[in-house]
């Protein structure tokens, strides 16, 4: 039990990764990603969000994809309901970010409140790869810190710079956040059933972009994981029952 509850301070054949590694490793992601906040600010404003709409979003939401769901939602005609219901449904998954990651962390209480504004897709991939709590601790730090204030700076900047770009499809900067999410999502999708998830997913979202109203694709498209599992359930019982099946004759 206390293997899944806590990382030790050493790995299993007791190799530490050295803390610049960590940081380097940290400051990659966070510089990276943080750089596509430019690219929600020019959105954002295009999509009729005003400078302190639009950085307000990213001090107090800071998840980029639901960010880009919302301001994308609206911006093709979306109730500001439906455009919100989406970007929860996708910020929803980095509460199960949080129960894992506190686990690894095992941070103070009175940290933790501050340490949850950084529970993000980024700063979970780079924390999971560490092999060690202290690793662990300095990855989602230094993630999370680089990528807070880069993404807010680059957001400021995008929307201040939205006028004189101009129409932001024209660009393709719309898609830089999606393109970066994708990025960072392919690598962790190893398994059958993660892949059939996301496939069913992007079938869902696409092929249902015609005949619903804008946003609610995005929704319809959370299905696809109930469905995926309630299908890998039964597909495993009947194996199950199969195996139990070839028992009983054999005897």
């Amino acid at each position: 039990m206390a293997q899944h509850i806590a990382l030790t301070d050493q790995t299993a054949d007791g190799a530490d990764k050295p803390d610049a590694a960590v940081v380097r490793d940290a400051l990659g992601v966070g510089v990276a990603v943080g750089l596509s906040g430019f690219a929600f600010g020019v959105t954002s404003a295009g999509s009729g969000l005003g400078l302190l709409q639009t950085c307000a979003l990213s001090l107090l939401v800071f998840t980029g994809a639901s960010q880009f769901a919302l301001v994308g939602a609206l911006a093709a005609g979306g109730s500001p309901f439906t455009a919100a219901a989406g970007a929860f449904f996708l910020g929803v998954r980095n509460a199960f970010y949080g129960l894992r990651l506190s686990q690894l962390l095992a941070l103070p209480r009175a940290v933790r409140p501050f340490a949850a504004q950084w529970v993000i897709d980024e700063t979970t991939a780079v924390t999971l790869a560490q092999p060690t709590r202290r690793a662990a601790r300095i990855g989602f730090t230094v993630t999370g810190l680089s990528l807070y204030v880069l993404w807010n700076l680059t957001t400021l900047l995008g929307a201040l710079g939205a006028e004189a770009i101009g129409d932001t499809r024209a660009w393709g900067l719309d898609a830089a956040g999606p393109a970066v999410f994708l990025a960072l999502l392919a690598p962790m999708l190893k398994t059958a059933t993660e892949r059939a998830v996301a496939g069913l997913a992007v079938l869902l979202g696409l092929g249902l972009l015609p005949v619903l109203p804008a946003g609610v694709p995005v929704l319809v498209a959370a299905l696809a994981a109930p469905l995926a599992l309630l299908a890998e359930g039964r597909r495993r019982g009947r194996t199950g029952q199969d195996a139990t099946d070839g028992v009983e004759g054999d005897r």
